[in-house]
């Protein structure tokens, strides 16, 4: 079956705590969400905001290659006729092809919300979508709160959706606009309206019980044909449903059609980047798309998905543009340690028992509140390392830092081959002196280190109960424009476990360099380290 998705991340996602999208920042959602193939886009309010205003003005002249774009509003005003209505004429005004009304279906609002009676609200349902179709509008009518209407009053919420049928509604949506619906009843509603109703039917739901997914899917397998949702599951309180994750679910697992198996790939990468411009980090353990959607820690489990990942993966990642991922812990196994060379192209450089001794180290420093499965920089440094055991590009002499109201100072001395370099330097907080001093001790010898950058620096407590005593776990990420890695630090002292991860940054870079920049390894050629 054909199921049209209705993407509404711009409007109805927006309502939830700490989304907040700029109207440049909803051009690139558009343009995105229609890349992906999504039926509709749902772009705000007209009228409600100047920024809505503004979206919509600039996006009447998009040229959309598949998506049609939505204005969302509501029945007019029970004072106003609807020709005076400001607000639905604002949805005119607007220039979108598709508009999406709500009314109410819940006689508790008819009388609690609107003062008004029964009859009075399937009028302004009637007028509302009648006077849009008029004026050529495909119209989604959005019956807010009909799952609990339907329990109180099973004969008025299905009145009010025969009310906008006969004015000419294209799609009739059942909304769990309180998210509180369990799925078998929902079903139950579902399939009695499918019984009484032709046509389009679709649902709309949240995730205030954690089923609005499942929900969404129970509507579906009744033969409603419209979904809409969020992307990554945006919305008010809880959120709405998460139209990926529907998406997904439809396409690999129920055998429908939405953006088309050929899309699937995109999914992850779309995910990702609106998430980016809501500022909101992605959830790693969000279904499908999420960084741990197929990730394995332990070792039981890393052995059997290196033999055939079917073993503990419901489909192949790849499918929806994700990848597999392996960790690296306390729990890990050598099957782990295996994969982790692999993937650095390293398998064949260490035997069966440089490998059981790196497995040894690791699990020790995870023992310590190291966490290498974030850090994959620190990995890759403890791999070279054990490759080439004599290799050392310096040597940390001493370093100390101060900090005033003014700012903060570092000295750092390090010793390598062609002497003792000391350098002190001013920054920002102790973190950026310790950093801009090292890289002035190096930068003489080792020039390439400048390219290395802090994009990214987390602290935290591992023994709270020790307060700040307590021994801390500092996590950084490093970029050089190639590529990024992280490394962590552990210590009491949290410049001491951010001069940890710093000092491996570093190295593990030089290390890089060096396989790739013969000079760099001449000049640390038979030069080792003695106590």
């Amino acid at each position: 079956m054909r199921v049209f998705t209705f993407d509404t991340t711009l409007r109805d996602g927006t309502q939830g705590e700490a989304v907040s999208f700029s109207a440049d920042d909803k051009i690139l959602v558009l343009h995105k969400l229609d890349e992906l193939g999504i039926d509709y886009i749902e772009g705000g309010w007209p009228g409600s905001n100047p920024k809505d205003k503004e979206f919509f003005a600039r996006a009447r002249d998009l040229q959309l290659k598949h998506a049609r774009l939505v204005a969302f509003g509501a029945t007019r005003f029970a004072r106003n006729t609807v020709e005076e209505d400001a607000s639905v004429n604002a949805l005119i005004a607007a220039g979108t092809p598709v508009v999406s009304i709500f009314g109410k279906s819940w006689d508790l609002h008819v009388h609690r919300a609107l003062g008004i009676e029964e009859s009075e609200n399937l009028q302004l349902i009637a007028d509302t979508v009648k006077y849009l179709k008029d004026h050529g509008k495909e119209v989604v009518y959005d019956a807010e709160h009909f799952f609990d209407g339907y329990c109180a009053s099973r004969d008025f919420a299905l009145r009010t959706l025969e009310a906008a049928k006969k004015a000419g509604a294209d799609v009739l949506c059942l909304c769990d606009t309180n998210g509180g619906m369990l799925t078998s009843r929902l079903s139950e509603i579902c399939a009695d309206v499918r019984k009484n109703f032709d046509g389009m039917l679709g649902i709309h739901t949240h995730n205030d019980s954690e089923l609005a997914v499942a929900n969404s899917l129970a509507a579906i397998d009744q033969g409603f044909a419209h979904v809409q949702g969020c992307t990554n599951g945006y919305g008010e309180r809880c959120g709405n449903a998460n139209l990926i994750s529907i998406i997904a679910n439809l396409e690999l697992k129920m055998g429908h059609t939405t953006i088309g198996k050929e899309r699937l790939g995109q999914l992850t990468a779309a995910a990702r980047f609106i998430a980016e411009l809501a500022n909101l980090p992605i959830r790693g353990d969000q279904a499908y798309v999420g960084q741990s959607a197929f990730a394995h820690k332990g070792g039981v489990h890393v052995s059997a998905v290196l033999k055939d990942s079917a073993t503990y993966e419901h489909i192949n990642p790849k499918l929806v543009g994700n990848r597999q991922r392996v960790l690296l812990s306390d729990l890990s196994g050598k099957g782990n340690v295996l994969y982790k060379l692999k993937q650095h192209g390293l398998e064949d450089r260490l035997d069966d028992t440089a490998r059981r001794e790196l497995l040894d180290r690791i699990k020790q420093m995870e023992f310590q509140g190291y966490e290498l499965e974030a850090a994959e920089g620190t990995f890759e440094l403890l791999v070279r390392e054990a490759l080439r055991p004599g290799l050392q590009f310096f040597e940390v002499v001493s370093y100390e830092t101060t900090t005033k109201s003014t700012g903060s100072t570092a000295t750092v001395t390090l010793r390598a081959q062609d002497g003792v370099h000391s350098a002190t330097a001013q920054g920002n907080g102790p973190v950026n002196a310790l950093d801009l001093a090292l890289r002035q001790c190096l930068s003489s010898l080792y020039p390439g280190i400048a390219g290395v950058r802090l994009t990214d620096y987390k602290v935290r407590v591992l023994d709270n109960k020790k307060g700040t005593a307590a021994r801390v776990r500092v996590l950084v990420e490093w970029s050089d424009h190639r590529r990024s890695w992280a490394t962590v630090g552990v210590s009491e002292n949290v410049i001491e476990a951010s001069w940890f991860a710093l000092v491996d940054a570093l190295r593990l870079e030089l290390m890089r360099l060096s396989a790739d920049d013969p000079t760099i390894e001449r000049a640390v050629e038979d030069y080792c380290w003695g106590v």
